[in-house]
């Protein structure tokens, strides 16, 4: 016989419905899964909890509770007075300590402050003379809250009248938030101070000196602009910056320092110069400065030709003791040329605009691609991830020019070929890096990482830095790793071994010239720890999104 259902009263409460609910699950053969999940969520203890506490709140709201009195303060300081006025028992000494202690008068205080509800602000009064200041209609009085929080607003001379002009308006500061302050307005007294006659650097001192609440005395411009939307657009920083140690910022306060790597959302490019950014993921509303790409791209020229900067179109010198694919050797090595889009391509590197992507179920895997300093030993770490699922990651095979072994199939350990067959691949640019060992041609091609995707596996190569730039197409949306030995960190002690100290100046020089295309840095301990994190780092490719460049995705 089916169990009846029990019936709730009309006075059962939320939690005493959740508790019935719960007890009526019973998992069946097709969702046995999702009743197990849904018993487990409402038998949670802290949401009976929360039920709780909504049914307290609901009948608090329905009793519609008023203050008895709206200055429990006030009240509370008569009270101490006249305890004070004579002899005190000891339940009144008791009584006159609680009534003076600092929590409880904060108490009443808010009490007050709620029971009045007036939650705005106390701004001070005008200055009794303010009328005869607001004769003349272009006077605009402009009264902010700006508490510890920079004003948000730059000002500047004008060259031609010596007025002080608003230069700019920092997106997300106390400025922008009232809509009152616009670019172009002439900013004539601060909390009553006239500014025509002072510095710009007294100026904003007196502006970042005034705590609580600010008033200015402005002429508002002639066009005020239109408040802007705030833009979309990101980019990838690559490189530094400190705008304190900036000597051509406008405002180093209003500077936003980041560095290399962080995504910055540029809210705007109004000013050709400087731009206003955030760094993702801040919790400060307010935008600050940054150079602008074109702007950084012009110091850059700048200093190269003063001789202070290398120039970028020079050749680099191969860091010595780099991880070599196929164990080439140095005078070996080569590197083969073609199309890719290297945010290196530039002559200077500064920004590189970015967007969140994720792989959709109907693309193929991105492309996974180690780099390693000396004493990284990535080869190992790749084939250790690969041999834990085979059916999820692969290997390119690569193509070589020496005899099969008897063990050996071709189109496994390698695709065996000719010489002529090879040189001529290889004059096609056919291979993302090719190179001679022991009289041997060895090369991973292009197709070969092909040929792992169209499996729907995700194909993980480990290459020299050199090759990125023909990786780094919106075919394969490469995800870069930069795989360091632990011991090949800096702080470089002086008496530590040749190979240490080598291995320390391979990744310092890696870091300096590719450090810009690499998405992840993975610190190696050890062997099982190392494949752990780069394990973590496949999986959450497949279901997380990830900041790529923009021209990977535009349709």
């Amino acid at each position: 016989m089916k169990e009846a259902m029990p019936v709730l009263t009309a006075g059962a409460g939320l939690h005493e419905t959740l508790a019935l609910l719960t007890s009526q699950l019973r998992p069946d053969a097709n969702h046995k899964e999702d009743m197990v999940f849904l018993k487990d969520v409402f038998s949670e203890r802290s949401l009976g909890y929360l039920m709780k506490i909504h049914e307290k709140l609901r009948q608090y709201e329905r009793q519609s509770p008023t203050p008895v009195l709206h200055s429990a303060s006030s009240l509370a300081e008569d009270v101490a007075e006249e305890l004070q006025s004579g002899p005190m028992s000891t339940e009144e000494k008791e009584l006159l300590h609680l009534l003076t202690s600092p929590h409880l008068k904060a108490v009443l205080s808010v009490h007050d402050t709620v029971a009045q509800k007036n939650f705005d602000p106390v701004l001070p009064p005008l200055p009794d003379d303010l009328e005869d200041e607001l004769e003349e209609e272009s006077v605009k009085i402009v009264r902010l809250v700006k508490n510890k929080e920079p004003l948000g607003a730059t000002i500047r001379r004008d060259e031609a009248t010596g007025a002080v002009i608003v230069a700019r308006i920092m997106r997300g500061g106390a400025a922008d938030r009232s809509g009152l302050v616009h670019v172009g307005d002439e900013l004539r007294e601060v909390n009553g101070v006239s500014v025509i006659h002072k510095r710009p650097d007294e100026i904003s001192q007196l502006l970042s000196q005034s705590q609580g609440s600010i008033t200015l005395k402005i002429i508002p411009a002639i066009k005020e602009e239109d408040r802007l939307k705030e833009s979309k657009v990101y980019m990838r920083a690559l490189f530094d910056y400190i705008p304190l140690e900036d000597k051509a910022t406008p405002c180093q306060e209003a500077g936003l320092p980041f560095k290399r790597g962080d995504i910055l959302q540029v809210v705007t490019q109004d000013d050709p110069t400087w731009w206003q950014a955030k760094r993702v993921g801040d919790s400060n509303l307010r935008a600050g400065l940054v150079p602008s790409k074109q702007f950084q791209e012009r110091r850059l020229a700048y200093r190269m030709k003063m001789g202070t900067l290398p120039n970028p179109k020079s050749p680099k010198k191969p860091a010595s003791g780099l991880r070599r694919s196929f164990r080439l050797s140095r005078k070996d090595r080569q590197g083969s040329s073609g199309e890719g889009s290297d945010p290196g391509d530039p002559d200077f590197l500064t920004y590189e605009e970015v967007t969140r992507y994720q792989q959709r179920p109907n693309e193929r895997p991105r492309l996974v691609v180690l780099i390693g300093s000396l004493g990284a030993r990535i080869n190992e770490l790749k084939q250790r991830v690969i041999a834990e699922n085979p059916h999820r990651y692969a290997v390119a095979v690569p193509h070589t020019t020496r005899p099969k072994k008897p063990h050996e199939k071709d189109g496994v350990e390698y695709h065996f070929v000719t010489k002529q067959q090879f040189d001529a691949d290889a004059l096609n640019n056919k291979f993302i890096e090719h190179g001679e060992y022991k009289e041997n041609q060895y090369g991973t091609s292009i197709e070969a990482i092909r040929s792992v995707q169209a499996k729907n596996k995700m194909c993980i190569v480990d290459v020299q830095p050199e090759a990125l730039k023909r990786l780094r197409t919106a075919e394969f949306k490469p995800y870069v790793i930069f795989v360091k030995p632990r011991w090949a960190l800096p702080p470089e002690d002086p008496d530590s071994d040749e190979d240490l100290q080598e291995m320390r100046q391979s990744a310092i020089q890696i870091d300096q010239q590719y450090g810009h295309l690499v998405d992840r840095v993975l610190i190696k301990e050890d062997s099982a720890s190392a494949c752990a994190e780069l394990r973590g780092i496949l999986e959450r490719l497949e279901r997380e999104s990830f900041w790529v460049p923009l021209c990977w995705v535009r349709t």
